[in-house]
Parts: C-alpha cells; structure tokens; sequence
C-alpha cells in the first residue's frame, strides 16, 4: 500500500496510551528529519462532542473529523477502549472498518482495540493478538479466529494488531518498516528514544520486574549499540559501559528489552542488514562485515531465520530503485 492517509478511529473512554503512540508515530510534523508528512485524521461517532479518556484525572479528547473521515485512508488505527459486548461498539464504527478494509485499507488494531476487529468481524478465520490479560476471553469471544498471546504483535497482510501498551510502539514502527523504509523507522524511533525494532514474536509477558528507577534506563546504550553494531560486543563489555555488574546487567536487559543482549543486537543487525540490502549496492560479504556479522554465512543464518528469505532474494524483491 501507499501510505499518505492515516485515520485512528476513538471509541471512549478512550485509552491515552495507546492514542497518544499512533499520534507520536504517524501524526507528528518532523521535516528536519526527513519524514514527509500524513494526512492524520483523528475519527469519532460524533466530532462535535469531546471523548472522555479512560484516566483518573477527567480530560477529553477532541476528534478532527467524523467516520467520514477514515474513508479514503491507506491505514486506519483503532485505538484501545475497555472491553464490551459485540452489540455494545457502535455500528457505525463497525461498519465504517468494515467499509475501510473492503477498500483497501491496513487495519491496525492496538491492545483492546482487536476486540472492535473481532466484533466487526474482520478477525474470522485470521491470526491475531491482543494484550495478555485479554487472550482468553478473546479466544472464548472469538472462537473462529486463531488467537497468539505470546508475541508482542502480528502482521497478516492488511491487518496488524498488537499486544497491549508499549507493544503498540512496536506494530506501529514495524508498519512505518514495512511500508516506508528502515531509515524513516530508525528516525522516528530514535526521536522516540525507544529501540527501532523489537521482534514481533517475542514474548509478550517478561517475568523479570522494570527497575524501579528509571534514569538508569538502558535506552542510551541502546542507542549506542546501533550505531556500532560493526564491532564486536559482549555482555561482559556491555555491562562494563553501562557501569554495572555482569548479573544487574543481564537483569536490566531482560526488564527493559524482554530478551538477552545477544538476542537483541542479532535482530539489530539483522534489521540493519535488511537496510543496506534495500538501499545500497553493498555485496552480501560487505554487509555482513558492516553489521557486525564475522561472514556472510553467518549472515545468511540469521537472516533467513528472522525474516524468512536469503538476503539476496530480500535484495531482489525490496531493493530501493533509482528513477
């Protein structure tokens, strides 16, 4: 698809979190970064009342259009919203995503929002996930549709629907991957100051608690990480940079990434390497070396292994060409 319309559809009480990632993803102006701008709708049953958010303290969220407005997009966004009966969504939301996907629109659904897919029907016979507190009452709601609770988001062609809370960062980053180039992703993520890409089958519930301060944040090594990814890397090495002891680092990582450092800078390079392959003439041997890979056996390795094909069959079919 092209991806020039996106519209996020609230049904209240809406759930700010989850709003506010399609917002930052996919409705901010940042042209000193080179990311060319969408046309963000905000869509409501009724754009002349204000939504109530799903928060303690009372706000409202103002919509910038009706269900008129997700006519026309290339992606259309349901935000999260607690859960109800089938009958209780209102129809026209249903119908208007109905009437968006038999155009041609990617759906993407964040946390509870697989619940409004499910009940629009547009889930039947499909792989999907939700947050894990919601995957069995998905599977009991929805018994035709194939529910996996253990992955942080799932890509069915043109419906994407995450796991809950931050995994939304994740199948937002991966749709802008997807359909506007590694580089504009690694731009947006790094003003997010989150990491550019995180498996999407990795393992929603990380038993490992979140440290409980956080100006200890892992996110500037990770940072680091991507930018040297050609040189060779070690928990040992790593946890000497991040001033910490072999095991508080392992601890950290876990909490903060939801896998181990070797796990994640092979998915780094491997999401690097799958850049360089779209946009470079480099050989196999060359991207290999550049990414951190010691050859490009090793490289072929992993590469088939997270993303399914050779890396020159990759090359071949998502090489950027020149005009």
């Amino acid at each position: 698809m092209s991806l020039r319309v996106v519209s996020v559809v609230l049904v209240e009480p809406v759930a700010v979190f989850e709003f506010s990632v399609a917002v930052e993803v996919f409705g901010i102006t940042r042209p000193e970064d080179g990311i060319p701008d969408l046309d963000f709708r905000v869509c409501a049953l009724d754009p002349s009342r204000p939504l109530q958010a799903k928060s303690l303290a009372p706000f409202a969220i103002q919509a910038s259009h009706g269900l008129d407005g997700v006519a026309g997009s290339d992606l259309v966004i349901v935000a999260a919203t607690p859960i109800r009966s089938d009958d209780d969504y209102p129809g026209e939301v249903l119908d208007a995503l109905r009437s968006a996907h038999a155009a041609g629109a990617t759906i993407l659904s964040l946390c509870s929002g697989s619940f409004v897919l499910g009940a629009a029907g547009l889930l039947d016979g499909r792989r999907c996930t939700t947050h894990w507190m919601y995957v069995d009452a998905m599977r009991r709601r929805f018994p035709e549709v194939e529910v996996d609770g253990d992955v942080l988001f799932v890509d069915d062609g043109d419906i994407v629907t995450s796991a809950g809370t931050a995994a939304g960062i994740d199948a937002a980053l991966h749709l802008v991957r997807r359909e506007l180039g590694s580089e504009i992703a690694v731009r947006i993520a790094r003003r997010m100051v989150v990491p550019p890409q995180r498996d999407g089958g990795q393992a929603q519930f990380v038993p490992t608690p979140l440290p409980e301060c956080r100006a200890d944040s892992l996110a500037d090594l990770l940072t680091w990480l991507v930018d040297h990814l050609a040189e060779e890397h070690t928990a040992a090495s790593l946890a000497r940079r991040a001033m910490m002891s072999e095991r508080t680092f392992a601890r950290r990582f876990a909490a903060e990434t939801g896998t181990t450092p070797h796990k994640w800078l092979t998915q780094q390079r491997v999401l690097q390497a799958r850049r360089l392959l779209e946009e470079t003439d480099l050989g196999i041997e060359q991207v290999a070396d550049t990414v951190g890979f010691n050859s490009a056996v090793v490289l072929r390795d992993h590469f088939r292994r997270q993303v399914g094909v050779a890396p020159v069959d990759y090359r071949r079919r998502f090489a950027v060409r020149s005009a």
